[in-house]
């Protein structure tokens, strides 16, 4: 008889970090002291706390382990599995949760992290696992394909995702049941469903995530679009940089053939329905949607102008709808619970909850699912625990190259489809990257054009020479040789490659820069006029110095300087000569190794 579980993340991060390694010992462990009859070893997705994995949770008591590493496993097995003694040194301690006994066991549920958080997409996500369909059924799996199949019309599985209010999650927020009521009654031999699976966003894993920890919700999701649509094959349009992610989906596919969920058939509905993986070579432009339908035929990736649109015209010149993952992971909740409980999480024109991965200068690091409609302060701040090291926030970028930066003044914004867009910022797939007073905010688009520079297919020109021209413009202003008219000829460039660019990668490749020339006009002025970077990072315009003062002569910089561009030098202080040491300013290549290495904080940079 099984009286406990352990629960061991298999999400890429923790597998980065060694998971595999602790599952191995625990199962050791576990064997060597007579547990295996009794305690059941879990491989599941991402729990969401990326930065305190490898974590491992263990059921009934819900006791929450961060940081494991191989040599604590036969502690926590000896102790806690065999003793019932819970292994305190490596219970996450958690700061933020209003409990009084600082040795009390916190639960995951009752963490700060998770407290605000409404998981719905990622309901499953840590919780079963992904490889065993069996689980996903005892979380009310494929009940909603059964309910669909079974119980309604394809016209009103439409009108449920219509009347949710869902919108589509891969950023530009279209509504979903719109998009299927276009397709549906367009008459063809075939018909497909595609899920765009091709996650690019530097710092986005979301969609990974709901595919390494529970593939069969996609799968289900998109069997009953291929029912409301008329459709009888679906495609999976994933990366091959995703090799967890592919691997358990396939095995999900597979058992779900097997158990009659795909195939031929479904329910003895006389529904047929089966669906196929195609790997990405990983082009961002493939993330678009005609991009990727032209990838899937074999074709080099490149977007097709609109219209027609999928809908009508798409993959293989059938109508098709393409979903992301988060949208489609949606579906099968909506059909079980209903169109008005998915309407009343969220905002009047946003519904629903939204996936999204926490990174940059914040100090819980991960995945998280909050209602749309929570301000980016709650995210930062509740969830997120804040900025770490006391900076200060100074802005957050949404949307990733295709998004732009909420700055600190408006920290307050509920973060929703419009009031982004009405701030000059977009959702975007969901990647929220937080910076601290540290960043460059010049830098920092300088950082997405050079991204959006080498992920474009080529195809028009306003985004193949455009993105480059303004790329160039950045460097020219982080170099020190940028005029004030240049930033007039930036921003003109900018809105004439949202205007002309063939897909939305061109379209929205100039919001980093709108977004910065925007909240952080004074940054660039400051690098144009004042040939300075006020956050001290674009290296052409730093220089560094040693303060003879606090300098002891200890020669550590001297010594790990890569160059040879510090020497040593007499300081003559109230009479005494005293050693110290100088930067030669043509010599020095400003790596910073000097500064890191100076314990005593002597040297400085500006």
């Amino acid at each position: 008889m099984i009286r406990a579980q352990v629960l061991i993340c298999g999400g890429t991060g923790c597998t980065s970090s060694g998971s595999k390694a602790i599952q191995e010992a625990f199962a050791e462990n576990i064997e060597k002291a007579g547990l295996s009859e009794e305690v059941k070893l879990v491989q599941t997705g991402c729990f969401g706390l990326c930065a305190l994995g490898p974590v491992v949770i263990v059921y009934p008591d819900g006791t929450f382990y961060s940081r494991v590493t191989p040599d604590d496993v036969k502690e926590i097995v000896e102790e806690h599995l065999l003793k019932g003694r819970v292994v305190d040194r490596l219970v996450y301690k958690d700061t933020g949760s209003e409990v009084v006994d600082e040795n009390a066991n916190v639960s995951l549920n009752d963490t700060a992290f998770y407290k605000t958080q409404n998981r719905v997409v990622l309901r499953n996500c840590g919780v079963i696992d992904p490889e065993n369909i069996d689980e996903y059924i005892a979380m009310d799996g494929y009940s909603a394909l059964g309910k669909v199949l079974t119980e309604m019309t394809p016209e009103e599985v439409i009108q449920c995702i219509t009347d949710s209010g869902l919108r589509g999650r891969g950023g530009g927020g279209f509504p979903t049941g719109r998009k299927w009521a276009l397709c549906a009654p367009n008459k063809a031999p075939q018909k497909y469903v595609v899920c765009n699976a091709d996650e690019g966003d530097p710092g986005a894993f979301m969609d990974r995530s709901v595919l390494e920890g529970d593939p069969h919700s996609i799968i289900e999701a998109m069997t009953i679009a291929g029912y409301a649509i008329g459709a009888t094959k679906g495609y999976v349009y994933v990366r091959a940089e995703y090799p967890i992610a592919v691997k358990r989906l396939q095995i999900a596919i597979d058992q779900a053939r097997e158990y009659g969920l795909l195939g031929k058939n479904i329910f003895d509905s006389g529904f047929d329905f089966d669906l196929y993986i195609r790997l990405g070579a990983g082009a961002f432009v493939c993330g678009e949607e005609t991009a990727l339908m032209t990838s899937i035929e074999g074709n080099r990736g490149e977007p097709r102008p609109r219209p027609p649109y999928p809908a009508v015209k798409g993959l293989y010149n059938s109508p098709t709808v393409e979903n992301n993952v988060e949208t489609f992971a949606n579906i099968p909740q909506i059909i079980l619970r209903g169109a008005e409980w998915f309407a009343s999480m969220g905002t009047e024109r946003s519904k629903g909850t939204k996936v999204f991965a926490l990174g940059g200068k914040i100090k819980h690091t991960g995945l998280v699912e909050i209602p749309m409609g929570t301000t980016l302060r709650q995210i930062i701040e509740e969830i997120g625990g804040g900025i770490p090291n006391g900076k200060k926030f100074k802005a957050a970028q949404t949307g990733g190259p295709s998004g732009g930066c909420i700055p600190a003044s408006l920290i307050d914004t509920e973060v929703d489809y419009d009031n982004l867009t009405a701030i000059g910022c977009m959702m975007g797939s969901g990647g929220l990257i937080v910076m601290d007073e540290d960043n460059c905010m010049v830098d920092m688009a300088k950082f997405f054009l050079e991204f959006t520079v080498d992920e474009s297919c080529g195809k028009c020109t306003p985004c193949r020479v455009g993105t480059r021209r303004l790329l160039e413009m950045l460097e020219k202003i982080t170099q020190g040789k940028g005029t004030l008219e240049d930033l007039d000829k930036l921003e003109e460039l900018c809105y004439y490659i949202k205007q002309n660019s063939l897909c939305g990668l061109g379209q929205t490749a100039p919001n980093p820069v709108l977004a910065t020339l925007k909240f952080f006009r004074e940054e660039y002025v400051a690098h144009v006029v004042d040939k300075k970077c006020p956050a001290g990072v674009c290296k052409d315009l730093l220089t560094f110095s040693i303060n003879k003062d606090t300098c002891i002569g200890c020669g550590l910089c001297a010594r790990n300087c890569p160059v040879g561009a510090i020497s040593k030098t007499d300081y003559i202080a109230e009479g005494h000569k005293l050693p110290s040491y100088e930067i030669d300013p043509e010599k020095c290549i400003k790596c910073g190794v000097c500064m890191s290495n100076c314990k005593f904080k002597a040297i400085s940079k500006q």
